[in-house]
């Protein structure tokens, strides 16, 4: 992996992800523009700045022009917000939105957003891949299902950074440096990275805060005729979701965070906690693998399989494996390929398969798992995903390291964290320390105190965002409730679970949030 912390996936290699789904909010008969200018912009704990409601009065009155986009029964709008809040009558940037309206029958409810985190996944391509088709029908009758680009994401104003050339050469850079040299080549890695993002994209990258996207949530809320927003957020957009409420809690209705970020951490924290969530999930993974005829990594024991995928990963430092094309399966294209599958159980034995095969001298299959993970396509195009979750994370946060000498110090408490990835995940957390512009946030934590109920959702084997982030979120909340579920894989709702799923489409279409600490399987 060379993100500092990637918190979402939108698609893993076997399935589309039921990661997350955003903003409900109840119609009323007061006018929505009134509800904006109106109640107190409270100012969040990380990158707080002074905003005039009065100032902003121009783009929570616009009016989108809904329009045909491509798949039928959607519809697109490009809505208007400053590029700077604290100059509302300076520059303009173009969002992207996107809707499809409730199917009935029943009574309309208002807006349903959709996020399926990252940073940097498109909520409008899950919106129209997923959601607005794959929603509970009764959820998908009384809400408009719609969704919204963030800033510097996708449809959105998005961060480039790099050719698709040079992102190739960037994702296979040793990211388990052995000496020195080796060192050096990734610290210069990762400065190319941050000068190409520099380049290309160097008047958005101060303006990418999840602050800034929070507050662009609001303004379409106020242009989709909402007086409240509900959202039902994933992963990062957990994040995203809890930063809407802790700025504007009198305008927040029905929220679900799913797999939850614990947003009281810093960097380093966050790096080495989810460093540990894939270990867990790659321990539930190595479990289920010596049940099966066809592990490729032993029989006998998680100790054993974990040893064989260590070595394996040395022997790919040594001496990359071949895939039939010029990027040949060196150790951190495989390594980001397990990671990849451990996402979702489901991708498991695609994941065997395609460690055999790597195994075996062909490294097609694993390097197919990478490319999903960085949303590389056949012809060598990258999605904007990994130069929006740089930019948005380097934002956020400070760096969580200020040098390669803090690494190595670090390294033995991330291979304590995990024996397989911990010494990756560590290098990989280097990247924000040669970010062209200073982190506006800081780690705090979010209470929301006048919110309304909101329910943090939690998977006991998770990943990505591991189920401790879940608690300490929900505790946080001053109207937190925490709903976990016993599972693998990242975040629960919409992944077969009907008591998960029950309680969430209960809270969604009645209010009614699940009983507290309740939990389900």
């Amino acid at each position: 992996m060379d993100t500092r912390r990637l918190f979402r996936i939108t698609a893993t290699a076997t399935a589309f992800v039921a990661a997350g789904l955003l903003i409900s909010g109840c119609s009323s008969g007061s006018s929505s523009s009134e509800a904006s200018t109106s109640d107190t912009d409270t100012n969040a704990g990380s990158g707080a700045v002074s905003i005039d409601p009065a100032a902003l009065k121009k783009y929570y009155d616009q009016k989108l022009k809904w329009r045909a986009c491509g798949v039928p029964g959607f519809e697109c709008a490009t809505m208007k917000a400053p590029l700077d809040y604290t100059k509302p009558d300076g520059t303009r940037i173009d969002l992207a939105v996107a809707r499809k309206k409730a199917t009935g029958p029943g009574k309309r409810l208002g807006s349903l957003m959709v996020n399926p985190g990252g940073p940097g996944g498109s909520a409008i391509g899950y919106l129209q891949a997923y959601a607005g088709i794959g929603y509970p029908a009764p959820v998908r009758a009384q809400y408009d299902m719609v969704a919204i680009d963030p800033r510097g994401v996708a449809r959105s104003e998005p961060v480039e950074c790099l050719t698709g050339k040079e992102m190739d050469a960037y994702t296979q850079v040793d990211q388990t440096p052995d000496d020195q040299a080796e060192t050096a080549k990734l610290a210069a890695s990762f400065k190319k990275f941050a000068q190409g993002c520099q380049k290309r994209s160097g008047a958005i990258l101060p303006h990418v805060s999840t602050v800034e996207a929070a507050r662009d949530m609001d303004i379409f809320r106020t242009a989709l005729g909402d007086q409240k927003l509900s959202y039902v957020g994933a992963s990062y957009g957990t994040f995203l979701g809890a930063t809407y409420a802790e700025l504007f809690p009198q305008r927040t209705g029905r929220l679900v965070l799913d797999g939850a970020m614990d947003p009281s951490l810093p960097a380093r924290e966050l790096n080495r906690d989810q460093t540990a969530g894939f270990e867990t999930a790659f321990r539930s993974f190595a479990e289920d693998c010596v049940k099966q005829a066809d592990c490729p990594l032993g029989t006998t024991s998680v100790a054993d399989v974990s040893n064989r995928m260590k070595t394996f990963f040395t022997t790919l430092d040594a001496k990359p494996v071949p895939t039939g094309e010029s990027r040949p399966l060196g150790e951190s294209l495989a390594t980001t390929g397990v990671i990849a599958a451990m996402y979702d159980e489901s991708a498991w034995p695609q994941l065997r398969q395609a460690l055999g095969d790597a195994m075996k001298g062909d490294g097609a299959a694993l390097l197919s798992l990478a490319d999903s993970y960085y949303e590389r396509d056949s012809g060598g195009s990258y999605a904007n995903l990994m130069y929006a979750n740089s930019a948005v994370n380097c934002l956020d946060l400070p760096p969580a390291f200020d040098g390669p000498e803090a690494v190595a110090q670090a390294l033995p408490s991330f291979e304590q964290a995990s024996p397989v990835f911990g010494r990756g995940l560590a290098w990989a957390s280097l990247n924000c320390t040669y970010w062209p512009t200073k982190a506006t946030g800081s780690p705090h934590r979010i209470e929301a105190k006048g919110a309304a109920p909101i329910v943090v959702v939690g998977t006991t084997r998770d990943p990505a965002t591991p189920y401790k982030w879940a608690r300490s979120l929900a505790a946080q909340l001053s109207s937190g409730t925490l709903l976990t579920y016993n599972g693998d894989g990242h975040t629960a709702y919409g992944r077969g679970s009907d008591c998960i799923d029950t309680a969430i489409n209960t809270y969604l279409l009645e209010g009614t949030p699940p009983a507290a600490d309740k939990r389900s399987s």
